[in-house]
């Protein structure tokens, strides 16, 4: 029988565009004993012109800080039993800071879209062939093109910079002191070289970016620090504790549900809507709509790859519904109650919920939101609750098919009870339009970074032991009189959107 070290609880973070939220995991019996999230409502993003989108750094550490506190104070738990600290962060993110680790300027985060051209350039000027083969994506939108976009606009800025940092990165900074990135990190920024296995010189050339701006990269699992006493004073934690994993969300949330091996599946549908599939294969969208980055567990002897489907706009169209028609009357539980009332293919209106950056799925282009079909003699707030919904899910399914000609193929797909999948329309809606199998488990991604935390710092032996507490809540299946349903609505919204929406 294992014996169990006196530090039991392993403590995560999930750091968002939305929200920071904080779980600590009982080592022992592999179950959350409490989770906290701060703000309350959800955190602003700054957009200074139309396709950007910006936040402070130190906005991040501010509600960690205050999540941390919430969490300590409610689960009563003490410092000196926490083993280890697990980070996951929004993806794509640039953070710049000087050599004192002061932030330059505000993150640069993943929605933004001013440095869509640049990465085509690029992508054109070294060949698409030579970026899929090396990068399994083109430069996009991606880290590295946000870092030359900073490097020919703001001249003055770039010349300060110490090192580039994603999100993750930046906090695990904040708690250690030390400056470093993950080889999964460095993929997503489009930064990995898969032939070379090496930093991305290709890229970096051909934008005249110094390789001495990039941190020294690790393993996701890899306890390279340890918190310092200044960040344990800010935190109200003990210093010593060893920062054990970091991972970006959504390689992340499909460690959180335990997919990691190849065929495996993870949905999400938070800010952004995602389908995360695991290959042993280093696989490739030839139009680069859909990515592949190093998965958490990915070792050369034996690789593991991710392949990542995203819809910018989806949970936060369900938001800006919310605060902005709704005035915040309702609650998201009363929001999907009244979005049931309204039959499936919502009479007819159809919503498209591109308002949230330029779109990988449609290379890059940024049609925005757009309702279609609305009638004013018809149509009501109900119906827009259920377009919304339905919208989302067939963009999700769009990106799904293009997945599909990749060879990803499952006919099951694991999701967290959380965000738009707390909704039942929407998992109805979700499962009848793929035609998979839901499981519906108990985590989300502040759980899957305390375990990974876990993993990372050697409490746990192996990913059995980790998931021990992992339990499955639900299965939904397709309903075989609604698939003909939803794939008729789903069939309308495609023809409204390749006709009237996308310039094609």
């Amino acid at each position: 029988m294992t014996i169990k070290p006196a530090k039991r609880y392993l403590l995560g973070y999930d750091v968002g565009s939305s929200s920071v939220k904080a779980s600590l995991v009982d080592s022992q019996t592999g179950q959350s004993i409490g989770s906290a999230i701060s703000p309350d409502q959800e955190m602003a993003i700054q957009s200074p012109k139309p396709g950007w989108a910006e936040q402070d750094p130190e906005l991040w550490w501010q509600h960690i800080k205050t999540a941390t506190a919430k969490l300590i104070q409610k689960s009563k738990v003490s410092s000196d039993e926490i083993a280890a600290i697990g980070i996951s962060y929004q993806m794509h993110g640039l953070v710049l800071v000087d050599k004192n680790h002061q932030p330059l300027r505000p993150s640069i985060i993943w929605c933004d879209s001013r440095a869509a051209d640049i990465g085509q350039q690029a992508f054109n000027d070294l060949g698409h062939q030579i970026c899929l083969e090396h990068f399994l994506n083109s430069p996009g939108n991606f880290t590295a093109s946000k870092l030359k976009w900073v490097k020919e606009n703001e001249p003055v800025v770039y010349s300060k910079i110490h090192k580039m940092m994603l999100p993750g990165d930046y906090i695990a900074m904040k708690m250690t002191g030390e400056i470093s990135t993950t080889k999964s990190g460095l993929s997503e920024g489009i930064l990995w070289d898969y032939k070379s296995n090496n930093l991305a010189g290709l890229l970096l050339d051909t934008y005249d970016i110094s390789s001495e701006l990039i941190p020294v990269a690790h393993d996701c699992f890899e306890s390279t620090a340890v918190l310092t006493t200044k960040a344990a004073d800010e935190l109200g934690l003990k210093a010593g504790i060893p920062i054990s994993y970091r991972a970006g969300d959504q390689p992340n949330n499909a460690f959180s549900l335990n997919v990691l091996q190849p065929g495996e599946i993870a949905t999400t549908a938070g800010t952004s809507g995602v389908i995360y599939a695991v290959s042993e294969q280093p696989l490739y969208d030839p139009k680069s709509r859909v990515n592949s980055f190093i998965h958490v567990n990915h070792q050369t002897s034996n690789p593991s790859y991710g392949v990542l489907l995203c819809i910018n706009g989806t949970g936060i169209l369900n938001s800006w519904i919310k605060h902005n028609l709704l005035s915040d009357r309702i609650n998201y539980d009363e929001m999907n109650n009244i979005a049931s009332s309204i039959p499936i293919g919502s009479d007819g209106l159809s919503i498209f919920p591109f308002g949230n950056g330029a779109e990988r799925i449609f290379e890059n282009q940024n049609p925005g939101s757009i309702f279609y079909g609305l009638d004013f003699n018809r149509h009501q707030s109900s119906h827009i609750l259920r377009a919304a919904q339905e919208g989302i899910v067939f963009s999700m399914n769009y990106g799904f098919e293009i997945m599909k000609k990749m060879g990803i193929q499952a006919d099951t797909v694991k999701a967290g009870h959380s965000n738009m999948f707390l909704s039942p329309l929407f998992r109805e809606a979700f499962v009848n339009s793929t035609e998979t199998v839901l499981e519906l488990y108990n985590t989300d991604g502040a759980e899957g970074a305390a375990r990974g935390a876990g993993i990372g710092s050697g409490v746990f032996t192996d990913t059995k032991e980790a998931f021990s507490g992992l339990t499955q809540i639900d299965t939904i299946y397709p309903d075989k009189n609604k698939i003909a349903q939803y794939k008729e609505a789903c069939n309308l919204w495609m023809d409204k959107l390749n006709n009237h929406v996308l310039n094609k």
